[in-house]
């Protein structure tokens, strides 16, 4: 079977589906970066006619036509996503979503009026270029003709170690870890997540070839195996939708956000070099390119994070900053008080749209 590998030193020609995949991949960045924005500001209008806002249970927001908008935008995106992994290797294709973040913080620059500051502009700047170094040095696509090829990927003994690897560390963290420390120790939950994800992913991708296949013509919902692969995919996203639902409604979106991009993106990228053998026949030079290209993405990507949150504090402090003395002392508890309600609000429907985004 051919590995989608060019000579062993030299710098490869993205192939027609690599390119596919990085547009879709692309895309999906755009749209489902823009949907957190639209959605953001359907649910502040919600929140302003209905006098409930979303955090506090509010639902409001089902009947707003902008909130709709910012759905339908991101399951575009998704959608985009989806396909984009039919077509390129998914160490090109997961690195690639943080791009979104991007578009989410220029688009909250300008419309949210949310600033981002200098530390925000190198993050995005990081993001940029790692996924250019990514692209560049990716590997190509393998040709896949039926759906029993990736099954025998599927199948390999080092994956099956993976998978196996997998289920243990997540029923350990799931019955023994998670009672105990699960709230206190935001590694738990993320790492569940994360590695559910990379399975996820695998299949996600083994799934949208074998609908890719079909389309062209030659079907494989004849297999079981495209069956058995769906079914891994559902397993896997609600046991992911569960824990991450746990994690956002236990701790700040801006510690949770990050750490459980970091560990699924590196998750997914080590299965599916084990699975898909992405880097067989690559050149040292241009495996060791894509690393740090991938090192610069997340780097980038925890700035960005780090640096939303870190913005956020100073805002609410200044509210009550320039006081006398004895205006502070008469005033302070209910500034605070008021302060505090508007982040507790804020921060819940930052919840409720980072759960309907990073599904």
């Amino acid at each position: 079977m051919e590995g989608g590998m060019g000579g062993g030193g030299g710098q490869q020609e993205l192939s027609a589906d690599n390119v596919r995949g990085i547009v879709l991949a692309l895309l999906s960045s755009g749209f489902i970066g823009s949907s957190f924005i639209i959605k953001k500001k359907g649910l502040h209008r919600a929140a302003v006619s209905s006098g409930i806002s979303a955090g506090v249970g509010g639902h409001s927001y089902l009947l707003e036509p902008l909130w709709w908008v910012g759905m339908i935008t991101m399951i575009v995106g998704e959608i985009a996503n989806f396909v984009a992994y039919a077509f390129a290797p998914a160490v090109l294709v997961t690195p690639l979503g943080a791009l979104s973040i991007i578009v989410s913080a220029v688009l909250a620059h300008f419309i949210l009026n949310e600033r981002l500051h200098a530390l925000g502009v190198l993050g995005c700047v990081m993001c940029i270029a790692g996924s250019m170094v990514i692209v560049i040095h990716a590997p190509l696509e393998q040709e896949i003709t039926s759906v029993k090829e990736i099954w025998h990927m599927a199948t390999q003994p080092s994956f099956l170690l993976y998978v196996a690897s997998v289920i243990v560390l997540v029923s350990v963290l799931v019955f023994h870890f998670s009672p105990l420390w699960g709230q206190s120790n935001v590694l738990i939950y993320t790492a569940i997540c994360s590695l559910m994800g990379s399975l996820s992913v695998m299949s996600v991708k083994a799934l949208g070839t074998s609908l890719k296949l079909t389309f062209e013509g030659t079907n494989q919902l004849a297999y079981p195996e495209t069956w058995f692969f769906m079914l891994v995919v559902a397993i896997c996203v609600l046991t992911q939708m569960n824990y991450l639902n746990k994690a956002l409604d236990t701790f700040n979106t801006a510690v949770v956000s990050p750490i459980y991009y970091v560990m699924f993106t590196s998750l997914t990228i080590l299965a599916s070099i084990i699975m898909f053998k992405d880097w067989s026949g690559q050149s040292l030079g241009s495996i060791t390119s894509e690393i740090c290209g991938l090192i610069v993405v997340l780097s980038g990507t925890i700035l960005l994070h780090v640096t939303k949150d870190y913005e956020r504090i100073p805002q609410s402090r200044s509210l009550y900053a320039p006081l006398s003395p004895t205006s502070a002392t008469r005033l302070n508890g209910e500034l605070l008080r008021h302060v505090e309600e508007d982040a507790r609000r804020t921060d819940d429907e930052e919840k409720v749209l980072r759960r309907q985004e990073m599904y």
